[in-house]
């Protein structure tokens, strides 16, 4: 990645030797495996709309049309049939009556038979399903009782020891809700439970906020300690456990995998620096790689921050951001996506080959114009959802994608953002550093 012979050699990062080509995603494993912290593998994590398969970029929008509330009728299999909006009757609550309504019913498996814009108990409103296992499935609802948040809800089979095993679960769920009601300890935080005509119903927080939020946390604490990791990317998030169930998704028509666990690890310091030690010129793997790494104007804890929010959008959508080989084409595809690169760093540079007369350099009726851009649009354009929660999340991105090290996001603050606040992050991290005066030379 030597922008000419005479250019000092990097310290490469793990992929530099596969820039020539451009970035494939990797297929999933034909059959589950479990493993420990040891040999953990790369946490390829659920997105914010799913928590157990990845979605498709051209995926309609996730908000169904508003539900049409209509009492419980022995017509249910019309309405079924037409793919109707309607209120399911409500089901019983935890101490009440297990008396079946006649809109409600099983398939022949025991699984709750339910569509997009169903509403259970007055208050989860279907809007697709996540995952299906032996135990039941994962719906993601509009939890109208939230302020529309969107949530997890996990619907278990209508079978006597798959709801024996949730009542134990909700048991530990309750439990860790009493012992660490703030979420501090990073567990899976159950919001609500239910019976809901025979099916023991939980309510989950979607569960990319709490891996981002564990990634956030965890770099914080090592810019605390003067240290600034430099090779943050996917395959250094491992998952602590491994093991997953395979389930096929009927709608995309293939087998998904499910892992069963989500805490992470962040790992591979072999690139970390500390604030005293010699900075290298290039640091990181390309396609999570800082502008001012590029321009080399000097780096330090905030190359980080950029890192993070290229991995919270790949959580999301579930491919890479700037899918890309070449320092020209990166800086196409962020000023396509971020807008112009600012014009001090432009000054400040020592990579002008890239720039003319205060611009970038492009030719956008070239091949590699024509690829980004087809392949790339401004970032909120990205969204899959109007839903407040989406527009957190990348609120939350853009201030980590800030071009300018000196005024994008620390760690310290985004823990404080509204997207972990909305969803449980929980815990009051101290205020983040200003870097503006440490190692940043692009003001």
């Amino acid at each position: 990645m030597r922008d000419s012979p005479h250019d000092p050699p990097p310290n490469p990062p793990t992929d530099y030797a596969h820039e020539n080509q451009r970035r494939q995603p990797t297929p999933p494993p034909p059959s589950s495996s479990t493993c420990d912290a040891a040999t953990a593998t790369a946490a390829r994590p659920p997105l914010l709309h799913e928590t157990t398969s990845s979605p498709s970029p051209s995926s309609p929008s996730l908000i169904p049309p508003p539900p049409t509330y209509l009492p419980s009728l022995p017509t249910y299999s019309t309405l079924l049939l037409h793919h109707c909006p309607y209120l399911r009757s409500c089901g019983a609550q935890r101490s009440g009556s297990r008396t079946r309504a006649l809109s409600v019913r099983d398939d022949e498996e025991g699984h709750l038979i339910c569509r997009s814009g169903d509403v259970l108990q007055e208050r989860y409103e279907i809007v697709s399903t996540l995952g299906e296992g032996t135990f039941g499935r994962v719906m993601q609802c509009i939890d109208h009782r939230r302020g529309g948040t969107h949530v997890a809800l996990k619907i278990i089979k209508n079978v006597e020891k798959y709801k024996e095993a949730a009542r134990l679960e909700i048991n530990v769920l309750e439990r860790i809700n009493e012992k660490d009601p703030e979420n501090k300890h990073l567990c899976i935080q159950m919001f609500d439970w239910f019976d809901y005509h025979g099916h023991m119903c939980i309510s989950f927080e979607l569960l990319v906020r709490h891996m981002a939020y564990q990634l956030c946390l965890a770099v914080k604490f090592l810019h605390d300690t003067k240290l600034t990791h430099t090779d943050l990317k996917p395959e250094n998030i491992l998952f602590v456990n491994s093991e997953f169930s395979m389930s096929y998704n009927v709608e995309k028509k293939r087998d998904e995998r499910a892992v069963k666990s989500t805490a992470v690890r962040v790992v591979d310091f072999g690139s970390a620096t500390f604030d005293h030690e010699h900075h290298s010129t290039i640091v990181s793997t390309r396609h999570y790689r800082a502008p001012e790494v590029i321009l080399e104007l000097g780096w330090c804890q905030p190359c980080d921050v950029w890192s993070i929010g290229c991995i919270l959008f790949e959580y999301y959508l579930g491919f890479t951001l700037f899918q890309t080989h070449d320092n020209r084409e990166h800086l196409a595809m962020m000023e396509r996506i971020l807008g112009p690169v600012p014009s001090r760093m432009i000054r400040k540079t020592r990579k002008q080959k890239y720039f003319y007369r205060g611009r970038l350099d492009w030719d956008e009726s070239s091949s590699a114009g024509k690829y980004v851009r087809e392949n790339c649009k401004p970032l909120r354009r990205y969204l899959l959802s109007e839903a407040e929660e989406h527009h957190q999340l990348f609120d939350l991105i853009e201030s980590m994608l800030e071009y300018e090290p000196g005024k994008r996001l620390t760690l310290g603050d985004s823990l404080k953002h509204p997207f972990f606040e909305g969803g449980g992050g929980g815990a009051d991290p101290s205020a983040g550093k200003n870097w503006e005066g440490n190692r940043d030379i692009s003001r």
